[in-house]
């Protein structure tokens, strides 16, 4: 099967101060999110001067990419497509049926399924596709890539740097919490549920093995929900207190759960996390994402290479495939379906 272009689809984020609350209403859009909330959070980004890294790397990464496209002599255009914010993938939809595009791959911007992670960008592939109407694009979603061996390589390399700086430190990896309900319901209900967690677990575990660390902890950030709905823990803030407690000198962090330098990565790790460490007289440093390494790229481009060339899948775990869906369908009966948010 032939395809016309590549859509990176992501989270989106703001480029300026006066983009930070618009973005927020569109990210917590029919959630009942108190207007307080919106106005705390956006404090963060403002701390940032208004602008998340997201969108930059992004765009980054995807002229990594398009360059490793053209080195493998792949005639592939690649679009930039958002959630929540500029450009927004019902333009870049768009756009690509009026460049002629007839069918395209879509690459999203995490390695993880559950509804955040995975299920909510069909939502978004489906919803941009409405939006264009007739004549939209044939959009085709590439699979879950957390046990990919270039994934795995990126983050056990940057371990391995932070372990440098901090030498014996004890190893945290982190992902973006969600509620316990959201997790119990990721993945085919045969599945059993928590195919997030589990895959988060997983990751860590590969990462660990090929840093070479033995011992590690699979902790949890940026819970944004009310106090009495539970969600995954122990957060990142309060395990560090455990472990300073423990007699722990010094922790390097690793955000596995992210591609890139998400605003949470940078707010609740590098300022929030790095500070109570400093308080503890911990040392503290934060594994890098990988989507700076050129080795993203290549993953990238692999996933692609699957449906264009039916190239050799590569991945370090028994975990099925999953995530590789086409216009917006889940990618199994019943996967994934958001969980209703309870009144605020």
């Amino acid at each position: 099967m032939s395809y016309d272009a590549l859509l990176w689809l992501s989270f989106g984020g703001p480029e300026g101060p006066d983009d930070v609350m618009p973005f927020l209403e569109n990210v917590t859009r029919g959630r009942g999110v108190p207007r307080e909330r919106l106005l705390e959070v956006a404090e963060h980004y403002q701390h940032f001067g208004g602008v998340s890294p997201i969108n930059r790397l992004n765009r980054e990464a995807i002229a990594a990419v398009e360059k490793e496209l053209a080195a493998q002599g792949i005639d592939l255009p690649v679009y930039f497509g958002n959630r929540n914010w500029e450009p927004m993938v019902e333009d870049t939809v768009a756009r690509m049926k009026a460049d002629g595009v007839r069918r395209a791959l879509v690459f999203p911007t995490s390695a993880y399924g559950g509804y955040s992670a995975c299920r909510q960008y069909d939502e978004d592939i489906e919803r941009a596709r409405a939006a264009v109407g007739d004549s939209a694009p044939e959009l085709v979603k590439l699979r879950h890539f957390f046990d990919h061996p270039l994934f795995v390589g990126a983050f056990a390399d940057a371990v391995r740097a932070g372990l440098e700086q901090v030498p014996g430190a004890r190893v945290v990896f982190t992902a973006h919490s969600v509620p316990e309900s959201a997790d119990k319901a990721a993945g085919p209900p045969e599945e059993g549920g928590r195919r997030y967690s589990r895959q988060i677990h997983e990751a860590a575990r590969l990462v660990a093995a090929q840093a070479g660390v033995a011992e590690y902890d699979v902790v949890w950030q940026s819970r944004s929900g009310p106090p009495q709905v539970p969600w995954l823990e122990p957060d990142i803030v309060d395990h560090l207190d455990a472990l300073h407690a423990a007699g722990v000198q010094g922790v390097v962090v690793c955000p596995v759960g992210f591609v890139s330098d998400h605003l949470e990565v940078i707010w609740d790790l590098d300022n929030e996390a790095a500070e109570r460490a400093a308080e503890h007289g911990m040392g503290f440093a934060r594994a890098a994402t990988p989507n700076g390494d050129p080795r993203f790229a290549e993953l990238v481009v692999e996933l692609v290479r699957e449906h264009l060339a039916q190239a050799p899948v590569r991945k370090l775990s028994d975990f099925p495939l999953a995530g590789c869906t086409v216009n917006g369908a889940p990618c199994a009966v019943g996967c994934c379906e958001p969980v209703k948010r309870p009144a605020r």
